[in-house]
């Protein structure tokens, strides 16, 4: 499912204190329910503006009582709580209001063919991007180092989906630079897929709030819209744009020193010492294998 964020212009909020139980800020809300996941623990919603947090978007919600859904289906009019910590959100309170019919003709993904998806094993191919410093970047040149990238946006709202990725990459940094004996050919790649909005001092001023400052093995970047057409179908990256929102899913790939996919993790489920794992299983490939 691809979760819609609008485009917001904030940027990542100072940390608050850590605490044995998270601060949890609960906010009202009303939308139409565009899908939900078999297992029901996952529902796309066209919500109105929520007053305080966010404007009015299509997004995916966590639902962690499958109770909430009971007799909710696509096309409903719900009101619905968000609430929302320094790390996860979900949905709760779940009430239908009434069933509507959209006209939804104008909701197209622009960028999304999964039978295009490569594989492990396969290479990646060249693609070019802009850093964060204004100058290109290519996955080419990243050739001998096993490389992570994945896919963000600086006006993500909620902390589980874009915030989530660049925080797991900051873990996973510092479990490589504290891993005995680990090899040192790994490098982190975050790529925007909002080329209007991140510009590099966007994206410079982003990263230092992830990194801090310290920039070592770990680069921030931006695709354009040609590049996003042709590099996305490749990992069954999902991005489209409806009204002035930004709709996707997430994806992560390792790709080995010779540039072939070893690992791609879907969603936000995966943990910083999965990534580390995988980063380290691909530096260590022998250069004629085939990742597993």
């Amino acid at each position: 499912m691809a979760g819609l964020f609008v485009i917001t212009g904030c940027k990542p909020a100072a940390p608050a204190p850590k605490t044995d139980v998270p601060a949890i800020q609960t906010y009202e809300a009303r939308g139409i329910v565009r899908q939900i996941a078999p297992d029901w623990r996952e529902a796309t919603i066209k919500h109105e503006a929520i007053p305080g947090f966010m404007a009015a978007m299509t997004m995916d919600f966590t639902v962690r009582n499958t109770n909430e859904l009971k007799n909710i289906a696509p096309g409903d009019q719900i009101t619905f709580k968000l609430l929302v910590t320094e790390t996860d959100s979900w949905i709760e309170s779940v009430r239908f209001d009434a069933h509507v019919v959209e006209d939804v003709t104008n909701n197209v993904f622009i960028f999304h063919a999964p039978s295009a998806e490569l594989k492990p094993g396969d290479p990646m191919p060249d693609f070019t991007l802009t850093s964060e410093d204004g100058r290109p970047a290519h996955f080419s040149d990243f050739r001998g180092r096993v490389l992570a990238f994945t896919f963000f946006f600086t006006r993500c709202p909620l902390p589980d989906f874009c915030p989530r990725m660049d925080l797991n990459f900051a873990e996973a940094r510092t479990l490589l630079r504290a891993a005995p004996d680990a090899p040192t050919n790994w490098q982190f790649l975050s790529i925007s897929f909002d080329p209007e909005f991140d510009l590099p001092d966007t994206l410079t001023n982003y990263a230092t709030y992830y990194r801090q400052a310290d920039a070592d093995r770990w680069l921030f970047s931006v695709a354009d819209t040609n590049t996003l057409a042709r590099l996305a179908p490749l990992l069954d990256l999902m991005i489209s744009r409806e009204d002035n929102t930004i709709s996707h899913n997430l994806r992560t790939v390792v790709l080995d020193p010779q540039g072939r996919i070893a690992r791609q993790f879907d969603g936000n489920k995966w943990t910083p010492q999965e990534l580390a794992k995988a980063m380290l299983a691909a530096a260590r490939q022998p250069a004629n294998s085939t990742p597993p």
